[in-house]
């Protein structure tokens, strides 16, 4: 029999339900804002009042984005970069987070230290650059693969869920014969999905939005241009456009046909969260679980 609520857990639940009703607007309103500016006219959006519906219909700032010859291949190069990336990303890291994980591993403690010094310390740009032009990986598909392999905050991540699994599951495996190989890919990754959902995500997103090493290290190879690259040159394009053109910048041109920076940033960023949105969805059941892991432990 279902116990009667009393005035005070109603009270409570008022205050909860309320209170998860503003967190989602307040999460949900900065993206619904920004795909209503970039469905709204540039210079109408510059007035002001653009909320979360657009006031004058256009797709101009999308064909501005569209209109690129480069952009087609770009997004070629950003969805092989970012599904090679993470795939082979997956795969090194649960080749050293399951040895790092063993307690009967003699090594264990060093390489882990060692490996975590990594996470605080960087030898900078400058030797960067020289290491990948020594090793031949400059304006190659491959620097963006490469040194993107390995992560020791990823590592950490599916060492802590491996080691929350039980240790008889292994000892039963080696009983009945199984390889390290086996125990790892049979029974060990199966068991990690949730880990290995989170740390996917978290490869994907970065080399999905990753720009800056594309300027440094492949400029050379326009070929070789990401797809946030090329979002980032026609930002700059407009920005340079209305810098020149003080009557534009302010909104006083009668084409309404112009756009703005404003206006392109808001479509920019709606080409380039779109393919995350739309993919975690798939993953969230376990990016929640793997987030968590450690918080709670079986027997």
């Amino acid at each position: 029999m279902l116990k009667k609520k009393t005035t005070e857990d109603i009270i409570v639940d008022l205050v909860v339900y309320i209170s998860l009703i503003f967190v989602g607007i307040v999460t949900l309103y900065p993206f619904l804002n920004v795909l209503a500016i970039s469905f709204n006219d540039a210079l109408d959006t510059v007035r002001g009042g653009i909320y979360i519906w657009p006031r004058k219909w256009t797709l101009k700032n999308y064909e501005i984005i569209v209109s690129n010859p480069q952009i087609y291949n770009a997004a070629l190069v950003s969805v092989a970069r970012t599904v090679l990336g993470t795939v082979l990303g997956i795969i090194c890291t649960m080749f050293v987070a399951y040895p790092l994980s063993r307690k009967d591993f003699v090594l264990r403690r060093p390489f882990s230290a060692i490996m975590v010094l990594t996470m605080y310390f960087g030898a900078g740009l400058i030797p960067t650059y020289l290491l990948y032009r020594s090793l031949g990986l400059l304006n190659t598909f491959w620097v963006y693969i490469i040194p993107a392999l390995l992560g020791m905050f990823n590592v950490v991540v599916v060492r802590s869920y491996i080691e929350s699994l039980p240790s008889s599951l292994i000892e039963s495996a080696k009983i009945d014969g199984a390889s390290e190989f086996r125990i790892l890919w049979q029974i060990i990754f199966p068991l990690t999905l949730p880990a290995v959902a989170t740390i996917a995500l978290f490869i994907g997103v970065g080399h999905w939005n990753s720009w800056f090493d594309v300027y440094i290290f492949n400029s050379q190879r326009p070929d070789l241009s990401t797809l946030q690259y090329e979002l980032q040159k026609i930002l700059a394009s407009v920005s340079m456009q209305v810098g020149r053109n003080p009557d534009y910048q302010m909104g006083a041109m009668a084409d309404s046909q112009q756009v703005t920076p404003n206006s392109v940033r808001a479509s920019m960023t709606i080409v380039a969260t779109a393919p995350i949105i739309m993919v975690y969805p798939f993953l969230q059941r376990y990016f929640v679980k793997g987030l968590t892991l450690g918080s709670v432990k079986g027997e």
